[in-house]
């Protein structure tokens, strides 16, 4: 699917990528391999797991992020920072907004509504 758009929830545990356009959506989860929790209950970013999701939103010009936790802040930073260890690095992160845990089909309407406001 030839896309400019997607949206991404995720957590520190599973990302779930959803390429989209009018008419269509093309969905990938994504697990983290590594669920350590340091001593102060915070999960620490996971490098490999951010390099899958940035590889699955090759070819997308602007995606955005969403999710519970500070994951999807660690992400984007991560895509920033390692735009050269990225070989097909994500355009542009619009927006990052907090969501609990809506069902896939709610983080698509959602980013369909984004997308239609800013233009």
């Amino acid at each position: 699917m030839t896309t400019f758009h997607a949206v991404v929830w995720m957590d520190h545990t599973e990302a779930h990528v959803m390429m989209f356009d009018k008419e269509h959506v093309e969905a990938q989860r994504i697990k983290a391999r590594s669920h350590h929790t340091p001593k102060h209950g915070h999960v620490g970013a996971d490098k490999d797991f951010f390099k899958q999701i940035a590889d699955a939103l090759a070819g997308v010009t602007e995606v955005l992020l969403t999710g519970p936790a500070n994951a999807k802040i660690e992400f984007r930073d991560f895509c920033k920072h390692n735009a050269h260890a990225i070989d097909k690095a994500v355009v542009e992160v619009v927006e990052v907004v907090t969501t609990d845990h809506p069902s896939d089909a709610q983080v698509v309407a959602m980013a369909r509504q984004y997308f239609k406001r800013l233009g």
